[in-house]
């Protein structure tokens, strides 16, 4: 009989999220949105379906995705439609509909659930959320420094230091340039590079130079490629390592092995890495896209943008422990000792609310030890017990689990101390 039940378990590659995860997920969607607005972004959306006609319009390389990593199927219209695997085409596409309308530039923020179909590991799954960021119609290179620049303010305010991340630079405009400066012409060659290199740190140097080889054939070009994408030129500059450094951001550098592999970058491109040995990956990237929007007419506008996804950022916050109570625990747990006084618990839980703490009643009817216990285990920071000797004399004791503290006081005096301590 027993066989006869369905699993528990989600579809492969995806996730459920539990109250517990849903406060994390939530935290970090916070930050996201609160980060990006303070830099005078505005949220968009849009639907998870987009006609497959519009990755596939992007260059070879997507359309191998479309046909081998993403949810693409043929609809009861006969129309062929993908659950979006990345939101810059959409993005492109909804400012291109509205070029016209717009006040150039804007910044357009989002927080999309994407899919791709993939091998499930560490840091990557089928489906996942991801905040965009981009700028459309600003040149200036300045526009890329304050796109890494929100993206490095995003990492702080999630409370990490700038010593447990570097961000990591490269131009796909100067790579073109050094590239045929060391012989190789054609852009179909560049590309192909720039495709490889998406794989640099992936793969040995040997398994590197072997594929290399296969590109442009001539031995000293790959000596002369691989000595560029590895080490690089320690007398190279570049205007946005600049900028970012006079902003007072210096965990930056020049990376010439950062590739991006989509055809749609033409400038700036960057990655930002985690630099623990727990954790060591990129947790976010992006560049400049000046022609994307010329998809859908012939006046193109120019991008700039990231997309930082959840399950990194997660990873990240969990292996710098910077994931505290207050994301995932009301500020207060009120505990009734008998359950003839949970309308009162809840009376109380109510005035604390009213100051804008969070604060939930214990009602359930485990021995008042267990429920002091499960409050600590879920880090809740206080407890005020309800009795009937408290609800005679209005005098109650807040306890500060986190602190192994305690006062006693009318409510108003422990509202009040919360208040100040938070």
């Amino acid at each position: 009989m027993a066989d006869n039940y369905l699993s528990t378990d989600p579809y492969k590659g995806v996730r459920d999220f539990y109250p517990e995860d849903m406060a994390v997920q939530r935290y970090i969607f916070d930050v996201w949105a609160a980060t990006a607005e303070s830099f005078g972004f505005e949220r968009y959306d849009a639907s998870v379906l987009e006609p497959a006609i519009l990755y596939k319009s992007k260059g070879a390389e997507n359309e191998e995705m479309v046909n081998e990593q993403t949810y693409t199927f043929i609809d009861r219209g006969e129309r062929e439609v993908t659950l979006r695997p990345e939101m810059t085409p959409t993005v492109a596409r909804m400012v291109a509909g509205r070029r016209r309308e717009l006040s150039l530039p804007v910044r357009w923020y989002s927080i999309p659930n994407l899919f791709r179909y993939e091998r499930p590991q560490r840091g990557r799954l089928r489906e996942h959320w991801q905040l965009n960021c981009d700028i459309f119609g600003a040149d200036d290179y300045t526009a890329d420094v304050e796109i890494i620049a929100l993206a490095y303010q995003i990492i702080l305010n999630f409370g990490a230091e700038a010593n447990l991340f570097a961000i990591h630079i490269n131009d796909r405009a100067e790579m073109r340039t050094k590239y045929a400066a060391l012989g190789v012409i054609a852009t179909e060659t560049q590309d192909a590079i720039t495709r490889l290199n998406d794989r640099f740190h992936k793969i040995s140097a040997d398994e590197y130079k072997t594929a290399l080889r296969e590109i442009v054939g001539d031995n000293a070009i790959v000596e002369a490629v691989y000595t560029l994408v590895s080490g690089g030129d320690s007398t190279d500059s570049n205007k946005v390592v600049d900028g970012l450094r006079e902003l007072g951001i210096e965990n930056v550098k020049i990376d010439r092995s950062i590739a991006r592999g989509f055809n749609y970058y033409t400038g700036t491109i960057f990655e930002i890495f985690d630099v623990s040995g727990e954790n060591n990956r990129s947790m976010l990237g992006g560049g400049r896209y000046d022609n994307l929007t010329g998809m859908f007419s012939a006046d193109p506008i120019s991008g700039i943008g990231f997309g930082m996804g959840d399950v990194t950022m997660r990873d990240f916050l969990e292996t710098h422990d910077l994931l505290t109570s207050s994301i995932t625990a009301p500020t207060v747990m009120v505990i009734p000792m008998e359950t003839d006084q949970n309308l009162a618990a809840q009376k109380i839980a109510m005035a604390i609310r009213r100051k804008e703490i969070s604060v939930a009643t214990d009602i359930g009817t485990r021995k008042l030890g267990k429920k002091i216990s499960d409050a600590a285990e879920r880090l809740v920071e206080y407890i005020i017990v309800v009795g009937e000797d408290e609800l005679t004399s209005g005098t109650y004791t807040l306890k500060n689990l986190i602190e192994e503290s305690e006062i006693k006081g009318t409510l108003d005096e422990l509202i009040t101390h919360i208040t100040e301590a938070e």
